[in-house]
């Protein structure tokens, strides 16, 4: 387990809540702080932005290298217009750090490179995101570690090798606390391929904390990540999808996002602890028991069926004992309806 600001991350503590504003601003600072608000609402623990340009985290080409061909996005342009276009100012984060911190949030946000990294240690977040793409690129994941912050890091196509690698070179050069993120680098993500199953097996073959880092549509994939362990979830937050962007289709809405986080917190509850023999409130009376279903004289038979069964409610003997009783003597007279007890049997 660690701590992000004030609040613990790990096994038999609440799934930490991570809402990414992305692009959803669509260029306007007001509408960011907007979406800080409304997460809030919705039950986030946590706002989480992406510190690059196009000149840090790609190259200004139009080579068809630098185009995403076969995608959702725009292939009219090439890597580094798509992401000036979609880029979050630099100098907003110092606004949406203060807001969240009034709200009670905590601020972090994805780095893409080493200038990144430097403005946020500026900044002062508190932890860094490691986006699925970037766990290949170990000058940046060297660069974070030694901030000795606590690093939340999305796995996405990354082999087991290449996880290990991150991990290792994380741990060598200072990291303490790392958490991994099962993440399906497309977006939207299908359901069938998220296989969350395999947040339970990140945890136990890094002995980490696991969560995960969805792009599905709707709650179902987050709900069923933490019912197998993930103790963090993060999910694109936008106001409207009609409002269109990049990242519009597999973002959540305010309602939704509440809705999954309610949800997960039943999940939570309902998952408890190995528990047999029953619970407080649990109607005990209706299991069943020994009755006398017809008077009976002093030295009648007890004969099954006729004269005693095995029936609701709980009150009498326990069912084990009917074939022992069977044959026996009633000890005294006995009304039908009357709960089975050995003070009523005779040999």
């Amino acid at each position: 387990m660690f701590k992000i600001g004030n609040r613990i991350i790990g096994e038999g503590y609440p799934t930490y809540f991570i809402a990414e504003l992305s692009c959803n601003h669509h260029g306007d600072i007001n509408k960011a702080l907007e979406l800080v608000r409304l997460a809030k609402e919705a039950g986030a623990d946590a706002i989480k932005t992406q510190t690059y340009t196009g000149d840090t985290i790609t190259f200004k080409s139009n080579k068809e290298c630098f185009r995403l061909k076969g995608t959702k996005w725009d292939e009219k342009k090439n890597l580094w217009e798509l992401f000036n276009s979609a880029f979050t100012p630099w100098e907003w984060n110092d606004k949406i750090k203060l807001e969240c911190e009034k709200l009670g949030l905590d601020f972090f946000s994805s780095v893409f490179d080493e200038t990144s990294v430097d403005y946020c240690e500026n900044l002062g977040v508190p932890a860094y995101k490691i986006a699925s793409m970037e766990i290949v690129d170990i000058p940046l994941l060297k660069k974070v570690a030694k901030t000795k912050k606590p690093i939340v890091v999305s796995t996405g196509m990354a082999s087991l090798a290449e996880i290990e690698e991150a991990v290792n070179t994380l741990k060598e050069n200072g990291a303490e606390y790392i958490s991994l993120l099962k993440c399906t680098s497309s977006y939207p993500a299908k359901p069938e391929d998220a296989n969350v199953i395999t947040i339970k097996n990140l945890a136990e073959t890094f002995n980490l904390v696991s969560g995960l880092s969805d792009h599905t549509l709707g709650i179902g994939v987050p709900a069923a990540a933490c019912s197998l362990g993930a103790r963090i979830v993060e999910k694109h937050f936008i106001k409207n999808r009609e409002e269109g962007g990049p990242d519009s289709s597999f973002s959540l809405e305010p309602s939704e996002f509440k809705e999954m986080v309610n949800v997960v917190r039943v999940i939570e509850k309902a998952i408890g602890t190995v528990k047999y023999g029953g619970v407080k409130g649990e109607v005990r009376i209706m299991r069943r028991s020994l009755f006398v279903i017809k008077n009976m004289k002093k030295g009648d038979t007890f004969i099954e069926g006729e004269n005693v069964r095995s029936i609701r409610p709980g009150n009498g003997l326990h069912t084990r004992y009917l074939e022992e009783v069977v044959g026996k003597k009633a000890s005294t007279d006995i009304e039908e309806g009357t709960p089975l007890n050995w003070d009523l049997v005779s040999n």
